[in-house]
């Protein structure tokens, strides 16, 4: 089985790289990034391809051949973007131009990291747009779309993003289990990486059945995140 991921230097495309070792049946990642990933796996064969995504935009480049799978761990702050365009073209357009190709090369699976509250109708911007492209990766009805929204991100980044450090802070401090609240708990990165691929071995499509669309939240992330033995 091979892969290809989008987002490989985040805290959950690092995550996904590391947890390689469990997973004998995915034999090899080419990894779509700007810049080579720090995480590596000498149990898995892992292929770098240093990518501009305006590049790819304009067709220069494509997604190759032979590929069973694209996860899509690509995603920003408005912060960080520097604008709530620039952060639309991160999250959004960037997807979803994956998407139509790894449609058009009849890729079987499509994985993809939204958020908590996702939802095209949202009055928050960030909601808003994972929430749309949500809704225009069902259009292209691959044979399985995956949909993962994680709570607060709990884990080692390149950056410092506050509303994360927070989260990981309360997330000690309160019992979200005992209160009835375990699908607002921060989660760690490496719970949501888990959940993509535990989805990408378990979740068959059948031939000649309706596509199929899981979304996997946050209550349901721990609890495959917690599981080592799938």
């Amino acid at each position: 089985m091979k892969i290809l991921l989008l987002g490989g230097t985040g805290l959950i495309g690092k995550q996904v790289l590391l947890s390689l070792v469990f997973y004998p049946q995915i034999k090899k990642v080419i990894v779509w990034a700007r810049n080579s990933p720090s995480s590596s796996n000498p149990n898995v064969p892992i292929e770098v391809v240093q990518v501009r995504f305006e590049d790819f935009k304009v067709g220069k480049v494509s997604i190759p051949e032979g590929i069973d799978a694209v996860f899509c761990c690509l995603g920003t702050t408005i912060n960080k973007a520097g604008s709530q365009e620039k952060f639309k073209e991160i999250d959004y357009e960037y997807p979803l131009l994956a998407a139509k190709q790894a449609k058009e090369k009849k890729i079987p699976g499509f994985y993809i990291i939204t958020a908590m509250g996702s939802d095209p109708n949202s009055s928050i911007f960030y909601n808003r747009v994972k929430g749309e492209i949500e809704t225009e990766l069902r259009k292209l009805q691959f044979p399985f779309l995956g949909i993962f929204r994680p709570s607060l991100l709990i884990g080692e980044r390149e950056e410092v993003r506050v509303g994360e450090k927070v989260g990981e802070f309360l997330g000690h401090l309160i019992p979200f289990g005992l209160l009835g609240l375990k699908k607002y708990k921060p989660i760690p990165g490496e719970y949501v990486a888990k959940s993509m691929i535990y989805s990408l071995l378990h979740d068959k499509p059948e031939p000649g059945v309706a596509p199929i669309v899981k979304i996997y939240e946050n209550d349901v992330l721990w609890e495959i995140g917690k599981d080592h033995s799938f």
